[in-house]
Protein backbone atom coordinates (compact mmCIF):
# COMPACT_ATOMS: atom_id res chain seq x y z
CA UNK A 1 0.00 0.00 0.00
CA UNK A 2 0.93 3.35 -1.13
CA UNK A 3 0.69 6.86 0.57
CA UNK A 4 2.00 9.39 -1.51
CA UNK A 5 2.14 13.30 -2.46
CA UNK A 6 3.45 16.68 -1.12
CA UNK A 7 2.08 17.23 1.79
CA UNK A 8 -0.11 15.31 4.32
CA UNK A 9 1.68 11.85 3.53
CA UNK A 10 3.40 11.00 7.28
CA UNK A 11 -0.01 12.13 8.80
CA UNK A 12 -1.52 9.62 6.78
CA UNK A 13 0.65 7.14 7.54
CA UNK A 14 0.46 7.07 11.38
CA UNK A 15 -3.41 7.61 10.93
CA UNK A 16 -3.72 4.35 9.27
CA UNK A 17 -1.02 2.60 11.22
CA UNK A 18 -3.34 3.92 14.15
CA UNK A 19 -6.61 1.43 12.78
CA UNK A 20 -4.21 -1.28 11.27
CA UNK A 21 -1.76 -1.96 14.04
CA UNK A 22 0.58 -4.32 14.14
CA UNK A 23 -1.22 -6.15 11.15
CA UNK A 24 1.26 -4.43 8.92
CA UNK A 25 5.09 -3.36 8.21
CA UNK A 26 5.45 0.58 7.81
CA UNK A 27 8.06 2.86 6.22
CA UNK A 28 8.32 5.16 9.02
CA UNK A 29 12.00 6.10 8.62
CA UNK A 30 12.24 5.66 4.14
CA UNK A 31 10.31 7.08 1.57
CA UNK A 32 12.69 7.82 -0.83
CA UNK A 33 13.88 5.60 -4.00
CA UNK A 34 17.08 5.08 -1.88
CA UNK A 35 15.43 4.89 1.17
CA UNK A 36 12.76 2.23 0.32
CA UNK A 37 14.72 -0.67 -0.81
CA UNK A 38 17.19 -0.50 2.23
CA UNK A 39 13.52 -0.47 4.17
CA UNK A 40 12.45 -3.41 2.67
CA UNK A 41 15.69 -5.43 3.43
CA UNK A 42 15.20 -4.28 6.71
CA UNK A 43 18.07 -1.68 7.12
CA UNK A 44 17.70 1.47 8.49
CA UNK A 45 20.09 4.56 8.25
CA UNK A 46 20.26 5.98 11.93
CA UNK A 47 23.32 8.38 11.91
CA UNK A 48 22.97 9.96 8.40
CA UNK A 49 26.44 10.34 7.92
CA UNK A 50 28.40 9.20 4.70
CA UNK A 51 30.48 6.64 6.50
CA UNK A 52 27.00 4.72 7.13
CA UNK A 53 26.62 4.05 3.65
CA UNK A 54 29.43 1.78 2.99
CA UNK A 55 27.90 -0.22 5.94
CA UNK A 56 24.79 -0.45 4.22
CA UNK A 57 25.65 -1.20 0.60
CA UNK A 58 28.26 -4.29 2.21
CA UNK A 59 25.02 -5.55 4.47
CA UNK A 60 22.42 -5.44 1.93
CA UNK A 61 23.22 -8.23 -0.15
CA UNK A 62 23.03 -10.80 3.33
CA UNK A 63 20.23 -9.66 3.76
CA UNK A 64 18.65 -10.86 0.67
CA UNK A 65 18.73 -14.01 2.37
CA UNK A 66 16.32 -12.38 5.77
CA UNK A 67 13.58 -13.79 6.97
CA UNK A 68 10.60 -12.19 5.46
CA UNK A 69 8.49 -9.75 7.24
CA UNK A 70 5.38 -11.78 9.27
CA UNK A 71 3.16 -8.94 7.94
CA UNK A 72 1.30 -9.58 5.02
CA UNK A 73 0.59 -5.44 4.52
CA UNK A 74 3.09 -2.96 3.89
CA UNK A 75 2.15 0.64 4.28
CA UNK A 76 5.18 2.84 2.67
CA UNK A 77 5.20 6.37 2.25
CA UNK A 78 6.57 7.32 -0.89
CA UNK A 79 8.20 10.57 -2.31
CA UNK A 80 8.32 12.05 -5.86
CA UNK A 81 11.20 14.49 -5.32
CA UNK A 82 12.65 14.35 -8.80
CA UNK A 83 11.96 13.33 -12.06
CA UNK A 84 12.42 9.47 -12.26
CA UNK A 85 11.65 8.74 -8.67
CA UNK A 86 8.04 8.35 -8.68
CA UNK A 87 8.61 6.17 -12.01
CA UNK A 88 11.16 3.84 -10.17
CA UNK A 89 9.32 3.43 -7.32
CA UNK A 90 5.45 2.59 -9.07
CA UNK A 91 7.54 -0.10 -11.15
CA UNK A 92 9.28 -1.42 -7.97
CA UNK A 93 6.51 -1.27 -5.06
CA UNK A 94 3.24 -2.23 -7.84
CA UNK A 95 1.55 -1.47 -4.89
CA UNK A 96 -2.57 -2.88 -4.53
CA UNK A 97 -3.39 0.74 -3.07
CA UNK A 98 -2.60 3.92 -3.35
CA UNK A 99 -3.70 6.81 -1.28
CA UNK A 100 -2.91 10.22 -3.11
CA UNK A 101 -3.44 12.96 -0.47
CA UNK A 102 -1.85 16.09 -1.78
CA UNK A 103 0.05 17.31 -4.99
CA UNK A 104 1.69 21.07 -4.92
CA UNK A 105 5.14 22.70 -4.99
CA UNK A 106 7.84 20.35 -3.47
CA UNK A 107 11.73 20.10 -3.96
CA UNK A 108 10.18 22.07 -6.91
CA UNK A 109 14.14 23.57 -8.29
CA UNK A 110 14.25 19.44 -8.80
CA UNK A 111 11.69 20.18 -12.56
CA UNK A 112 12.84 23.66 -13.64
CA UNK A 113 14.05 21.92 -16.35
CA UNK A 114 11.21 20.40 -17.50
CA UNK A 115 9.40 23.28 -17.33
CA UNK A 116 12.75 24.98 -19.25
CA UNK A 117 12.46 22.79 -21.96
CA UNK A 118 8.24 23.07 -22.03
CA UNK A 119 7.76 19.73 -21.19
CA UNK A 120 5.20 21.00 -18.56
CA UNK A 121 3.63 24.33 -18.03
CA UNK A 122 4.43 24.65 -14.86
CA UNK A 123 6.34 22.82 -11.83
CA UNK A 124 3.44 21.66 -10.33
CA UNK A 125 2.55 19.87 -13.21
CA UNK A 126 5.56 18.28 -13.67
CA UNK A 127 5.14 17.03 -9.92
CA UNK A 128 1.66 15.66 -10.02
CA UNK A 129 3.10 13.52 -13.86
CA UNK A 130 5.72 12.36 -11.59
CA UNK A 131 3.16 11.09 -8.67
CA UNK A 132 1.00 9.73 -11.23
CA UNK A 133 3.53 6.63 -12.19
CA UNK A 134 1.69 4.94 -9.29
CA UNK A 135 -1.38 5.46 -10.49
CA UNK A 136 0.11 2.92 -13.86
CA UNK A 137 0.98 0.38 -11.29
CA UNK A 138 -2.08 0.26 -8.69
CA UNK A 139 -4.12 -3.03 -8.83
CA UNK A 140 -7.24 -2.88 -6.56
CA UNK A 141 -8.28 0.50 -5.37
CA UNK A 142 -6.80 3.88 -5.73
CA UNK A 143 -7.97 7.12 -3.25
CA UNK A 144 -7.14 10.79 -3.85
CA UNK A 145 -7.73 14.19 -3.29
CA UNK A 146 -11.07 14.83 -5.26
CA UNK A 147 -10.69 18.89 -4.92
CA UNK A 148 -7.14 18.59 -6.64
CA UNK A 149 -7.04 19.78 -9.90
CA UNK A 150 -3.41 18.41 -10.64
CA UNK A 151 -4.40 14.77 -9.53
CA UNK A 152 -7.67 14.87 -10.91
CA UNK A 153 -6.08 15.76 -14.25
CA UNK A 154 -3.51 12.88 -13.96
CA UNK A 155 -6.58 10.35 -12.87
CA UNK A 156 -7.48 9.47 -16.56
CA UNK A 157 -3.91 7.04 -15.96
CA UNK A 158 -5.36 4.69 -13.26
CA UNK A 159 -5.95 1.09 -14.08
CA UNK A 160 -8.12 0.50 -10.93
CA UNK A 161 -10.95 2.02 -9.29
CA UNK A 162 -10.60 5.68 -7.64
CA UNK A 163 -12.28 6.85 -4.59
CA UNK A 164 -12.22 10.24 -3.62
CA UNK A 165 -12.29 12.53 -0.84
CA UNK A 166 -13.71 16.12 -0.61
CA UNK A 167 -14.05 19.39 1.79
CA UNK A 168 -17.48 19.54 0.92
CA UNK A 169 -17.77 16.76 3.26
CA UNK A 170 -16.02 18.87 6.40
CA UNK A 171 -18.94 20.18 8.35
CA UNK A 172 -16.59 21.41 11.16
CA UNK A 173 -12.92 21.69 12.52
CA UNK A 174 -11.49 23.50 15.56
CA UNK A 175 -8.85 23.64 17.46
CA UNK A 176 -8.33 23.74 21.11
CA UNK A 177 -4.93 23.68 23.23
CA UNK A 178 -3.78 19.91 22.89
CA UNK A 179 -6.46 18.16 20.72
CA UNK A 180 -8.31 19.14 17.18
CA UNK A 181 -12.40 18.20 16.57
CA UNK A 182 -13.86 17.65 13.05
CA UNK A 183 -17.51 16.57 12.00
CA UNK A 184 -17.12 15.05 8.55
CA UNK A 185 -19.87 13.65 6.85
CA UNK A 186 -21.95 14.03 9.93
CA UNK A 187 -19.32 11.88 11.82
CA UNK A 188 -17.63 13.44 14.77
CA UNK A 189 -13.77 12.66 15.00
CA UNK A 190 -11.71 13.45 18.12
CA UNK A 191 -7.71 13.59 17.56
CA UNK A 192 -5.27 14.69 20.69
CA UNK A 193 -2.99 16.35 18.87
CA UNK A 194 -3.31 20.41 17.30
CA UNK A 195 -3.66 19.36 13.04
CA UNK A 196 -4.50 21.88 10.02
CA UNK A 197 -8.12 21.79 8.80
CA UNK A 198 -6.18 19.50 5.87
CA UNK A 199 -5.99 16.84 8.06
CA UNK A 200 -9.99 16.33 7.23
CA UNK A 201 -8.42 15.07 3.90
CA UNK A 202 -6.09 11.82 4.95
CA UNK A 203 -9.01 11.26 8.20
CA UNK A 204 -11.56 10.41 5.48
CA UNK A 205 -8.96 8.70 3.21
CA UNK A 206 -8.53 6.36 6.52
CA UNK A 207 -12.03 5.53 6.30
CA UNK A 208 -12.49 4.53 2.96
CA UNK A 209 -9.08 2.36 3.34
CA UNK A 210 -10.61 0.57 6.35
CA UNK A 211 -13.86 0.46 4.18
CA UNK A 212 -11.88 -1.31 1.43
CA UNK A 213 -10.35 -3.65 3.82
CA UNK A 214 -13.38 -4.48 5.89
CA UNK A 215 -11.84 -3.78 8.87
CA UNK A 216 -13.16 -2.05 11.80
CA UNK A 217 -12.71 2.00 12.24
CA UNK A 218 -12.15 4.18 15.42
CA UNK A 219 -13.23 7.43 15.00
CA UNK A 220 -11.70 8.45 18.28
CA UNK A 221 -7.61 7.68 16.87
CA UNK A 222 -6.88 6.82 20.63
CA UNK A 223 -3.89 4.81 18.98
CA UNK A 224 -2.47 7.31 17.23
CA UNK A 225 0.83 9.16 17.62
CA UNK A 226 2.44 11.44 15.56
CA UNK A 227 6.80 11.51 15.01
CA UNK A 228 8.14 14.52 16.14
CA UNK A 229 7.98 18.31 14.42
CA UNK A 230 4.42 17.98 13.53
CA UNK A 231 2.86 20.63 15.70
CA UNK A 232 4.03 19.37 18.61
CA UNK A 233 3.21 21.36 21.61
CA UNK A 234 6.00 21.65 24.82
CA UNK A 235 5.92 23.44 27.63
CA UNK A 236 8.54 26.15 27.15
CA UNK A 237 10.61 28.49 29.50
CA UNK A 238 9.37 31.29 31.48
CA UNK A 239 5.67 29.90 31.18
CA UNK A 240 5.67 29.72 27.31
CA UNK A 241 3.98 27.48 24.82
CA UNK A 242 6.13 25.95 22.09
CA UNK A 243 4.51 24.60 18.95
CA UNK A 244 6.66 22.51 17.46
CA UNK A 245 6.23 22.23 13.37
CA UNK A 246 9.73 22.12 12.23
CA UNK A 247 9.89 18.83 10.03
CA UNK A 248 9.65 20.03 6.89
CA UNK A 249 8.41 23.53 4.74
CA UNK A 250 6.81 23.39 1.79
CA UNK A 251 4.84 26.38 0.38
CA UNK A 252 1.29 24.78 0.66
CA UNK A 253 2.28 23.03 4.02
CA UNK A 254 3.42 26.44 5.56
CA UNK A 255 0.31 27.91 4.60
CA UNK A 256 -1.98 25.38 6.14
CA UNK A 257 -0.14 25.41 9.57
CA UNK A 258 0.06 29.10 9.49
CA UNK A 259 -3.80 29.07 9.52
CA UNK A 260 -3.85 26.92 11.90
CA UNK A 261 -2.06 28.43 13.98
CA UNK A 262 -4.27 31.82 13.47
CA UNK A 263 -7.12 29.84 15.00
CA UNK A 264 -5.58 28.24 17.88
CA UNK A 265 -6.59 29.87 21.33
CA UNK A 266 -4.00 31.69 22.69
CA UNK A 267 -3.68 35.77 22.88
CA UNK A 268 -0.30 36.51 22.78
CA UNK A 269 1.24 34.48 19.64
CA UNK A 270 4.75 34.89 18.12
CA UNK A 271 5.66 33.52 14.96
CA UNK A 272 9.07 32.07 14.01
CA UNK A 273 9.21 31.42 10.72
CA UNK A 274 12.38 29.95 8.58
CA UNK A 275 13.00 29.86 4.72
CA UNK A 276 11.52 27.37 2.42
CA UNK A 277 13.86 26.05 0.28
CA UNK A 278 14.84 23.81 -2.87
CA UNK A 279 11.96 25.86 -4.59
CA UNK A 280 14.29 27.32 -7.54
CA UNK A 281 12.79 29.61 -9.90
CA UNK A 282 9.75 29.63 -7.67
CA UNK A 283 11.35 30.63 -4.74
CA UNK A 284 11.43 34.69 -4.33
CA UNK A 285 7.17 34.59 -5.57
CA UNK A 286 6.39 31.88 -2.78
CA UNK A 287 8.52 33.63 -0.39
CA UNK A 288 6.25 37.03 -1.32
CA UNK A 289 3.27 35.06 -0.95
CA UNK A 290 3.62 33.93 2.72
CA UNK A 291 3.64 38.19 3.68
CA UNK A 292 -0.21 37.93 2.68
CA UNK A 293 -0.71 35.55 4.92
CA UNK A 294 1.01 36.53 7.54
CA UNK A 295 -0.48 40.15 7.53
CA UNK A 296 -4.31 39.03 7.83
CA UNK A 297 -2.73 36.94 11.08
CA UNK A 298 -2.91 38.16 14.80
CA UNK A 299 0.06 37.94 16.19
CA UNK A 300 2.79 40.04 18.53
CA UNK A 301 5.79 39.17 17.18
CA UNK A 302 7.34 37.90 13.74
CA UNK A 303 10.71 36.18 13.89
CA UNK A 304 12.08 35.67 10.19
CA UNK A 305 15.13 33.65 9.93
CA UNK A 306 17.04 33.31 7.03
CA UNK A 307 18.23 34.57 3.56
CA UNK A 308 15.01 33.99 2.05
CA UNK A 309 12.54 35.11 4.38
CA UNK A 310 14.20 38.29 5.19
CA UNK A 311 14.96 39.01 1.44
CA UNK A 312 11.48 38.20 0.01
CA UNK A 313 8.84 38.57 2.59
CA UNK A 314 10.19 40.83 5.23
CA UNK A 315 9.50 43.70 2.54
CA UNK A 316 5.98 42.45 2.15
CA UNK A 317 5.03 42.81 5.87
CA UNK A 318 2.64 45.81 6.79
CA UNK A 319 3.85 45.86 10.53
CA UNK A 320 7.51 46.55 10.20
CA UNK A 321 7.54 47.47 14.17
CA UNK A 322 6.59 44.03 15.56
CA UNK A 323 9.20 41.81 12.71
CA UNK A 324 12.49 40.95 13.72
CA UNK A 325 15.08 39.70 10.88
CA UNK A 326 18.25 37.00 11.02
CA UNK A 327 20.38 35.47 8.54
CA UNK A 328 21.68 33.23 11.42
CA UNK A 329 19.39 30.40 13.96
CA UNK A 330 21.87 31.72 16.61
CA UNK A 331 20.86 35.76 16.60
CA UNK A 332 17.53 34.62 16.61
CA UNK A 333 17.74 32.06 19.03
CA UNK A 334 19.85 35.05 21.13
CA UNK A 335 16.62 37.71 20.29
CA UNK A 336 14.01 35.20 21.75
CA UNK A 337 15.86 34.48 25.15
CA UNK A 338 16.36 38.39 25.99
CA UNK A 339 12.81 39.51 24.68
CA UNK A 340 10.18 36.42 26.14
CA UNK A 341 8.37 37.67 29.47
CA UNK A 342 5.76 35.26 30.31
CA UNK A 343 3.05 33.04 28.50
CA UNK A 344 4.00 33.80 24.92
CA UNK A 345 3.26 30.81 22.45
CA UNK A 346 5.59 30.40 20.38
CA UNK A 347 5.06 28.95 16.76
CA UNK A 348 8.43 27.59 14.55
CA UNK A 349 7.84 26.91 10.68
CA UNK A 350 10.57 26.73 8.49
CA UNK A 351 14.25 25.88 7.49
CA UNK A 352 17.29 26.93 9.15
CA UNK A 353 17.30 24.93 11.77
CA UNK A 354 14.98 26.22 14.29
CA UNK A 355 14.58 22.77 16.09
CA UNK A 356 18.12 23.88 17.51
CA UNK A 357 15.97 27.32 19.36
CA UNK A 358 13.54 25.13 20.29
CA UNK A 359 15.88 22.58 22.09
CA UNK A 360 16.92 25.85 23.75
CA UNK A 361 13.49 27.03 24.89
CA UNK A 362 12.00 23.60 26.38
CA UNK A 363 11.14 23.87 30.53
CA UNK A 364 11.62 19.84 30.59
CA UNK A 365 15.10 18.89 28.37
CA UNK A 366 13.82 15.45 28.65
CA UNK A 367 11.42 16.73 25.83
CA UNK A 368 14.81 17.08 23.74
CA UNK A 369 14.55 13.39 22.36
CA UNK A 370 11.22 14.27 21.02
CA UNK A 371 12.38 16.68 17.94
CA UNK A 372 13.26 16.53 14.81
CA UNK A 373 16.98 15.50 13.47
CA UNK A 374 18.35 14.01 16.11
CA UNK A 375 20.72 11.80 14.10
CA UNK A 376 24.64 12.91 14.35
CA UNK A 377 25.19 14.60 10.67
CA UNK A 378 21.93 17.38 11.64
CA UNK A 379 23.93 17.62 15.45
CA UNK A 380 26.79 18.61 13.67
CA UNK A 381 25.38 21.05 11.34
CA UNK A 382 23.69 22.46 14.20
CA UNK A 383 26.56 22.82 15.59
CA UNK A 384 28.03 24.93 12.83
CA UNK A 385 25.32 27.12 12.89
CA UNK A 386 26.09 27.61 16.19
CA UNK A 387 23.68 25.88 18.09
Amino acid sequence: MVITGSSGKTTLLHLIESQIGKKAKYSHHANSSYGIPFDILGLERKTLTPDEWIYLFFLAPFKIFAAKPSEKLYVVEVDSDRPGEGKFLARLLNPDFTLWVSSSLTHSANFDLLVKNKHFASEEEAIAYEFGHLLECTKKLIIADGDNALIRKELDRAMCPVEFTTEKDLKYWEISKNRTEFIIDDKKYSINFITPKSTFNPIQMTNLLMKSLELPFDASFKNLTLPPGRNSVFKGIKNTTIIDSTYNATPEGVKTILQMFDKYPAKNKWLVLGDMIELGTREVGEHEKLAAIINSMELSKIILIGPRVSKHTYPKLKTKNMVQKFLMPKEGLDYILENIKDGETILFKGARFLEGIVEKLLQDKNDIDKLVRREKAWQKRRESFGL
